[in-house]
C-alpha cells in the first residue's frame, strides 16, 4: 500500500506509526528501577546521605570506601535542579488597577 491516497492525503495508519507513543524512554534516576549510586568515605557520612535521600523520597545504593574519593554527584544534580520561574500576569486594559485606586488599568497606570 502506498503512503498517499485520494488527493495527496497522508495515510492515517502510517502517520500514527510515525508519531506514536514513545515506549523506549529512559527510567528516571533515583527511582527503584534506577537507584542512585553513591560512594562515601565513612559510616557517619553514609548515615547523613541516607537520611537526605529518605527525606527527598529517592532511592540510592550507598557504599563506603575510604580509599576512594567521595562521589555524590548524582544526588547533588537531582537536589539542585532549577525551578521554573513564573511571572505575574499583567492586567488587561479593562481589569481593575493593581494600585488600588478603583479605576480601570487603562485609565490609571496603563
Amino acid at each position: 500500500m502506498h503512503d498517499l491516497y485520494y488527493k495527496g492525503r497522508i495515510h492515517t495508519r502510517v502517520n500514527h506509526v510515525k508519531t506514536g507513543y514513545n515506549t523506549k524512554r529512559v527510567v528516571k534516576l533515583g527511582t527503584e528501577k534506577n537507584p542512585l549510586t553513591l560512594v562515601v568515605t565513612s559510616e557517619e557520612r553514609k548515615l547523613e546521605i541516607e537520611t537526605l535521600v529518605a527525606d527527598n523520597e529517592l532511592f540510592a545504593n550507598v557504599t563506603v570506601d575510604s580509599k576512594v574519593d567521595e562521589n555524590i554527584n548524582e544526588l547533588n544534580t537531582i537536589l539542585s535542579k532549577p525551578t521554573t520561574t513564573t511571572f505575574d500576569k499583567t492586567p488587561s486594559r479593562n481589569d481593575p488597577c493593581s494600585c488600588g485606586s478603583g479605576k480601570k488599568y487603562k485609565k490609571c497606570c496603563g
